[in-house]
């Protein structure tokens, strides 16, 4: 077992948050894959940690707490911005003023955080799920989901094309 499943059993993360880590990670290898200049053990350890947060709220706020923890472990900043831009395609600062999370961009900028982002995007649980359940499901939870939805278009289109 590795050193992240092992802090995840530490913090207490759900079993179900656990496998969901895993299948992100698999997912995120098998992405990674299309590209030549992907941060390989990088990537694994983001996307294991990515959900971290989890073990205290199910919330957005999920991310925030997830940096605090990862930085207690001593994470540095590249794997914290995993965690942090994790969610959904993306959120603008204006984005995160209105969902109450600190006043910045969490917006993935790194290729490995965009992977990360979006294997979590393609996977509901551990189950695999295409781009159209991801869209109908934002136009179902979130209040005004256009811009959102155009971000996670452009990262679909953006990781699909490799280099």
């Amino acid at each position: 077992m590795n050193k992240e499943i092992k802090l995840l059993k530490k913090v207490n993360c759900p079993e179900n948050v656990i496998e969901h880590c895993k299948a992100v990670c698999m997912k995120s290898m098998e992405m990674a894959s299309n590209f030549k200049n992907v941060d390989l053990k990088l990537l694994q350890k983001g996307a294991l940690l990515h959900d971290i947060g989890r073990s205290e709220t199910h919330s957005i706020q999920h991310a925030i707490k997830g940096v605090e923890i990862a930085k207690k472990y001593g994470y540095d900043e590249s794997v914290c911005n995993i965690i942090e831009r994790h969610i959904g395609a993306g959120i603008t600062r204006k984005e995160a003023v209105k969902l109450g999370l600190p006043e910045k961009s969490y917006v993935p900028v790194t290729l490995e955080e965009k992977i990360v982002a979006h294997s979590d995007n393609l996977l509901s649980g551990t189950k695999p799920v295409d781009l159209e359940f991801v869209i109908n499901k934002w136009h179902k939870n979130m209040d005004d989901p256009e811009e959102n939805i155009k971000r996670l278009i452009k990262l679909d289109e953006e990781l699909k094309g490799g280099n």
